[in-house]
This record gives C-alpha cells, structure tokens and sequence, in this order.
C-alpha cells in the first residue's frame, strides 16, 4: 500500500510538472504567435534623402518578417522638433508594444519618453538618442567613430596650414555632436585649422547657401566637411556650381545617387556611409525580441565604411552605396 501511495505521489508531480511546462509553453507559443504593434518615428519622411529612405525601408521589411505591424509617423523637416513631439503624444495616446524614436533634440522629447514608459510602452531608439538614458535600447551608427574615420581620411588631403570649415545638420542633436567630436579627433593637429562651424537644419539648400558664405568669408578654404547627407550634398553643390572642386575639397557623412555623381564628377573625395538600411532592420528585430521575451541586444552598432573614388565600385562598396538595387536584384 505504502508503495503504491508513493508511485501515485510521484505521478502526480510528474504530471503537475508537464502540466505547468505546458501551460508555460501554450503561454510562450501565444506569445509568439501575437501579431505586434509597434510605431516608428524618424526625424523626417523624405524621398529624395537615401539614408532616411533606406531606414524606413529596413524597418518595414523586418516588421514583415518578424509578424509585427509597423506605422510610420514622421515630421516633414528634420529639424521640426515641436512637430515630432505631437507625432509622439499621438503614438503614447494609440499605445503600442513600442515606439521607435529618431530624436532630433537631445532634451526636449525626454517628458514624453517618460510618459510612455510609464504607460508600459517599450521605447527603442534608432540613429540617435537623448540626454537621459531612458530607452530600452538602440540601433545607431557608432557616430564618434564615422566622424573619426572622416577625419582621419580628410587629414591626408591637407597640408598642414590648410582651413577647414564644417557644415553640419541640427546643432545640439547627438549625431551632430558626436559626428564633429569625432572628426576633430581625427584631424588630430588640424582640428586648429578649423575656422567655422555652421548649421544647415537638415535642409539642402540652405547648406549650399551657407557653403557659398563660407567661400566667400574665408577666400582660402581648402575643404568644407559635411556631417550628414542634407549638409554633405548641399555643400557639394555649391562647391560644384562655383567651379571651386580643385581649390576646395568636399568630404562628408551619407550618401545617395547624387552624391555618388558627385563622387565620380570629382566634387566628394571621401564620405563616411552609414548602414541605413542594416540600422533600421535590426532596430526593428531587437525591438521584436525583447518584446516576445528573447535575448536582445541592448546597444547595436549597425556600422559604416569610408568611400573614397577608389574603392567606391567594389562589391562589397556597391551594395552599400546601390541598397534598392540590390533589394530588387534579391
């Protein structure tokens, strides 16, 4: 009898375990199987910008693969700060599993980020980030070294009492920042010889005209560096237009098919370009993981390469600066 009575105690533990490993496993499966909502905010929606096309086009692509829905909400100028933080009130308001954040201001999104990790929202930053640590992760371009990497190629096409000026994007905001940090890094001694720094607003246009200013207030500029695709082709232009490319030599941060012309007409002679399309993708699939209880990466560097006119029709180079060509060839 006493054995019998302990063989029934054992079974029944034994089926309490695979019941409960069970009800775990049904409870995982369902998990997994929940389609995700989750909202993106970039700096800006832009068609003739590579970089932000190239994101955008990574993160919905991985939102398809992962069984995630994914909306874009996005400011039509980069520099719109008030007009991404109403994008963000109405993301809190719609509560999603996440939100994925561009910041364009490294302090004025942080109550709202708050907000929503208060109402339980997961919040992932991509490309950038803000003053307090308050992401549950990032996917970003490793920017102090994209700029190190600029300056370190720019230092080989000066001599030593050469001007340098900077065209930057959104003064204050983290890429900005680090990507200028960097490149004086890499300049090393000829960090000195840099004579302005100016801010173009993520805008075109604005940047060849601050470019044609620069040219005309320091009639011995030797190079304008460029720190992000909007300041980078703006100053091109410019340099391009004034007929100046074998006086004034243009480096920069991005790429698109115009700065690839521009690469192969002789105006860039080197640009540091991002991973836009890996940075978007993985800031997606890391969200997905951490949200179905996975391992995730908390802090990912989705990388960069320096593109000069040599190395600029690799394969390995091509695919970077050609990524929708290579999409539709796949």
């Amino acid at each position: 009898m006493k054995k019998h009575k302990k063989w029934l105690s054992i079974c029944l533990v034994v089926c309490l375990i695979a019941g409960t490993g069970g009800a775990l496993w049904y409870r995982q499966h369902k998990i997994e199987e929940r389609r995700l909502s989750l909202i993106y905010i970039p700096k800006v929606v832009d068609g003739t910008n590579d970089f932000w096309k190239a994101l955008i086009l990574g993160a919905k692509m991985a939102a398809k693969e992962y069984n995630a829905d994914i909306d874009i909400l996005a400011p039509s100028e980069e520099n719109d700060v008030e007009g991404q933080n109403e994008l963000l009130k109405e993301a809190i308001d719609r509560k999603p599993d996440a939100i994925l954040f561009s910041p364009s201001s490294f302090t004025e999104s942080n109550g709202l980020l708050k907000e929503a990790k208060e109402d339980g929202i997961r919040i992932s930053f991509i490309d950038s980030y803000t003053e307090e640590d308050i992401q549950d992760l990032t996917v970003a371009t490793d920017n102090l070294e994209a700029g190190e990497k600029l300056g370190k190629f720019a230092a080989t096409l000066l001599g030593p009492d050469d001007q340098i000026a900077i065209v930057a994007h959104v003064k204050g905001v983290s890429t900005a920042v680090e990507r200028e940090e960097g490149f004086r890094k890499g300049l090393g001694d000829l960090a000195d010889n840099i004579v302005d720094v100016v801010y173009c607003d993520s805008q075109y246009e604005k940047s060849r005209k601050l470019t044609l200013e620069l040219m005309e207030k320091y009639p011995n500029l030797k190079m304008i560096a460029g720190m992000n695709e909007y300041s980078s082709v703006g100053a091109a232009r410019a340099v391009k237009a004034a007929g100046a490319k074998e006086r004034i030599q243009v480096v920069g941060v991005d790429s698109s098919q115009e700065a690839v012309q521009l690469m192969e007409n002789g105006v860039f002679k080197g640009l540091v370009v991002q991973k836009a399309f890996k940075m978007g993708y993985m800031g997606v699939k890391e969200t997905v993981r951490m949200l179905r209880g996975k391992s995730y990466d908390k802090d990912v560097n989705s990388g960069c390469e320096l593109v000069t006119p040599d190395n600029m029709y690799s394969s390995e180079i091509e695919k970077l600066l050609f990524p929708f060509n290579t999409l539709r060839l796949s």
